[in-house]
């Protein structure tokens, strides 16, 4: 076994439990995939060295890299855990849940699967050979990076979705990570992998929530396959405490004709990366990324977004918005690549960000990299505070100043509020973020 630098000596400790207890009893295939994982991990360790390094150039992760963040010791009663879960309702037969504390499947809080569709924990499907595990588990996120590969080093449980070929239904499955409130700074390793059969339609919630007053770390990774003629609606809800890191990478790998939808909310958080790749690999795929993140104090918020048209005739669509006050900072990078084989691609990218402070920062970058000459592609990024115009005429109405500026920042964020299908929880995401809108009486850039 690799040992790791001394500064990781907590990670291999874990490892090493983790490995000679509970995750023992895992099939010789999964213990392969986490030792090659360790040995990259104990290899790179965290990318703190930005210089040179384009994809971490504006987040610096040496917060999360000088903490000994180790695995929970003491685990809250699941019952307890009900208060961290997203508080609505969706109606409909076919609801799935899967929930987890800290980092543990909790069949207390969770909801069985029907015939047709597995909603399991991870670690249970491991030790039954649930069909196709093993042909799709670390297939899309490779270990290329140290947060991913410690991530599949410590695979042992998490959410495992799959939706058999031409299942009739259209299931809806929740799959909720929330970590408890501790003493000491821990870790956990949230996995889910989705498989959606030939002409499927499922959808995916994703939330992680914690406490507001505890030094935590989650470090996720998701992996999605989307089979020929397949639908999946993906919607990723980060609403962790106000002290916790989070660093999320999720890959997504399309098939023919098939549609990937997916909707990123970031609240709270010290520290946040949302890194997704989606891979489109056969002609007629469509694909639309949509994301609303709302920054505040001294919050740092990166998403790291890449779309790739590897094959003919395919659509996709980028739209991310954030707003952003106090002495927060907000990173994008959007890329869209279009292969040399990939004519007929229709692109389209667009980041927005509205700033309510002379502190805050936004570093935007959307890139085109196009080899075809049959496409049709565009991007752009733009920054900027209220509208004054636009302010004085709301206030010309009635409206006090504070009133107007929320309105008019509530509109901005709707946009991408009004992506979310099912009504509750777009209902839920317009309260949640409308409570969270700062209060600011004069916007700066928006006094007459």
């Amino acid at each position: 076994m690799t040992r790791a630098p001394a500064k990781y000596a907590q990670y291999f400790a874990d490892f090493q439990s983790l490995t000679q207890g509970p995750g023992a009893a895992a099939p010789s295939w999964l213990q392969d995939i986490r030792d090659n994982a360790w040995s990259r991990f104990a290899a790179t360790g965290f990318p703190t060295a930005r210089r040179g390094n384009e994809r971490w150039k504006y987040t610096n992760v040496r917060p999360i890299a000088k903490e000994d963040f180790g695995l929970p010791k003491n685990t809250a009663p699941s019952n307890g855990s009900k208060t961290l879960l997203p508080s609505y309702q969706l109606d409909t037969p076919t609801v799935h849940d899967l929930v987890y504390v800290d980092g543990i499947y909790s069949p207390q809080l969770s909801s069985p699967a029907t015939s047709g569709v597995t909603a399991a924990s991870l670690a249970l499907a491991a030790v039954e050979n649930s069909p196709g595990l093993e042909s799709h588990m670390a297939q899309y996120a490779p270990s290329d990076d140290g947060f991913t590969a410690l991530n599949t080093a410590f695979l042992h449980d998490g959410a495992y979705v799959h939706v058999a070929d031409g299942h009739p239904e259209k299931p809806v499955v929740r799959v909720s990570y929330l970590t408890t409130k501790g003493t000491d700074p821990k870790v956990t390793y949230p996995r889910t992998l989705v498989v959606a059969g030939t002409n499927t339609d499922v959808t995916v919630v994703e939330s992680y929530a914690g406490p507001a007053d505890s030094v935590y770390f989650t470090n996720a990774v998701t992996e999605i396959s989307v089979a020929d003629g397949a639908t999946v609606d993906h919607y990723r809800l980060l609403m962790e405490g106000a002290q916790a890191f989070h660093v999320g990478t999720s890959r997504v790998k399309q098939h023919k004709d098939s549609s990937f939808s997916s909707a990123s909310f970031i609240l709270g958080t010290a520290l946040a990366r949302n890194d997704m790749e989606v891979l489109m690999d056969a002609p007629g795929a469509f694909c639309s990324l949509n994301g609303l993140y709302l920054t505040t104090d001294n919050q740092h918020i990166d998403n790291l977004i890449s779309i790739d048209h590897a094959q003919p005739d395919c659509t996709s669509r980028l739209n991310y918005k954030g707003i952003l006050d106090g002495k927060s900072r907000a990173v994008f990078g959007g890329t869209v690549m279009v292969r040399r084989d990939a004519q007929r691609s229709d692109a389209e990218q667009a980041d927005k960000n509205l700033i309510l402070s002379t502190q805050a920062e936004v570093d935007s970058k959307p890139s085109l990299l196009i080899y075809a000459d049959d496409v049709k592609c565009s991007h752009g990024a733009t920054a900027g505070h209220i509208d004054a115009d636009t302010l004085f005429y709301l206030r010309s109405r009635g409206l006090d100043l504070g009133a107007a500026s929320r309105m008019l920042i509530h509109a901005f964020a709707g946009e991408i509020i009004d992506t979310v299908k099912p009504e509750p929880l777009r209902d839920y995401l317009d309260t949640t973020f409308s409570a969270a809108i700062p209060d600011k009486n004069i916007p700066i850039g928006a006094a007459r």
